[in-house]
């Protein structure tokens, strides 16, 4: 079978590779051409590059299963596994400790040795249509014909207009800047070996681990608090890490060094888009689901889909259909993680508002996991959700449990640190220095 995948980010790689080991004949087509043969390389059109990310387990699950070459190669860039140990039963693998840039480095260096897998550096003008079916790409101006066309051209591509199931502002805005740590010294703080989170009177701070001492520190606010605007400059953003207790730990000029300038985040949504209703061609990635980037499940539910994709196409699903049952899988089993952020990140916003918990409307699932501190019932509910193996319906029946202990009157304190207003004031007028929007 002839594939053209559109995108050679992480989604359109992993599967095209997967694709040309089980023998077919695959091109995945990018306007990037990676890195410069000194090793610079931008990223152009990919927003979150240099931004903060967590990688969950299904990601090197999926890697070690379809593709070796790239999990090897991963390790070899200087990704570092992160187990966790359970009562009664071995380590458990909790994910990986890497840069974007690193990971997406680790598979274009495994692309260019996967047989099979051709990538070509070009823009697709359109897809070539036959009514209803797709039967191939123009790229730069050439005709060329697949039997199966992937789109994995991200958030921001342009393959072809779709209408989305859900689409919404998430009401957030973040800003990211990536350090690393000096010889020698031990990382801050840590809620667990991948991040540490701080929650706050009007914001909310985290801060991602990655390889070899690197990491990311983020500030995220309600967009419309333009109070907080400023740290998305360098000067601001210094002055809020030394005030938040947690951060001048991890940021300490003695300890760590930064390697990146303020990044700003911006255009950030949560949706679910549909597959198209075309033969021969079928969505994948940032293409079909995005999310906040704050919970880290953008590549985790694109290896969850490309799993099941491979599923489908294993078992003998038609592949100019494969479409149809996809997208019943997806509305099963992506959709209602997008569903979930939706409810967390509007509560997120009015609580940093200043508003209560709504106990007339069901609770979020935070509100379920915040409660599970001060109820041990509810914890044998929220394994599976956390690791997402389960998907966010799992807590339903912690519902009332959760709900007794907010009646109660107890909600959880905030993190040790500086209020929204004492922020402002810390980082007001520290506006001189410009920053660097990716």
């Amino acid at each position: 079978m002839r594939v053209l995948v559109v995108g050679a980010g992480p989604s359109g790689l992993i599967l095209g590779a997967a694709l040309g080991l089980r023998e077919h004949l695959v091109t995945v087509v990018d306007r990037d051409p990676g890195p410069t043969p000194d090793g610079v390389w931008k990223r152009r059109g990919v927003m979150q590059f240099e931004h903060a990310h967590g990688f969950r387990p299904q990601v090197p699950f999926l890697l070690r299963e379809v593709w070796p070459a790239a999990y090897d190669a991963w390790i070899a860039h200087g990704a570092e596994p992160v187990t966790v140990e359970t009562a009664g039963q071995a380590e458990v693998p909790m994910g990986m400790r890497s840069r974007r840039s690193t990971f997406e480095r680790a598979l274009r260096a495994a692309a260019q040795r996967t047989p099979g897998l051709e990538i070509r550096t070009g823009h697709v003008d359109s897809l070539r249509r036959v009514g209803l079916r797709v039967v191939g790409a123009v790229i730069d101006g050439d005709e060329v014909e697949a039997d199966l066309v992937v789109d994995a051209s991200g958030r921001s591509g342009r393959l072809l207009r779709r209408d989305a199931g859900i689409d919404g502002d998430c009401g957030l805005a973040y800003v990211n800047r990536g350090y690393r740590l000096t010889a020698g010294a031990e990382p801050g703080p840590l809620l667990n070996p991948l991040l540490w989170v701080g929650n706050y009177d009007g914001y909310q701070v985290l801060v991602f681990l990655h390889e070899q001492g690197h990491f990311s520190v983020l500030f995220v606010r309600p967009t419309a608090d333009v109070g907080l605007r400023s740290l998305g400059h360098r000067t601001a953003f210094d002055a809020a890490c030394r005030t938040v207790p947690a951060l001048a730990s991890w940021t300490d000029p003695d300890r760590a060094i930064a390697t990146t300038d303020v990044l700003v985040g911006g255009a950030l949504r949560n949706v679910y888009t549909p597959q198209a209703g075309l033969q021969n061609l079928v969505s994948i990635g940032d293409a079909v689901s995005t999310t906040t980037p704050t919970a880290g499940r953008g590549i985790a539910m694109a290896c969850m889909q490309i799993h099941a994709l491979l599923g489908l196409l294993d078992h003998g699903a038609d592949p100019h259909r494969l479409a149809e049952p996809f997208e019943m899988w997806s509305r099963d089993c992506i959709r209602p993680w997008v569903e979930d952020h939706i409810v967390l990140d509007n509560e997120s916003v009015r609580l940093w508002q200043g508003n209560d918990i709504d106990l007339a409307h069901p609770l979020s699932s935070t509100r379920i996991l915040d409660a599970a501190q001060m109820d041990d019932r509810i914890s044998p509910y929220v394994g599976g959700y956390l690791a997402m193996t389960e998907l966010p319906a799992t807590l339903a029946p912690a519902q009332p449990l959760a709900r007794a202990v907010y009646q109660s009157g107890w909600r959880p304190s905030f993190s040790e640190g500086p209020s929204r207003d004492e922020l402002v004031e810390t980082i007001s007028g520290l506006s001189e220095t410009r920053t660097v929007t990716a």
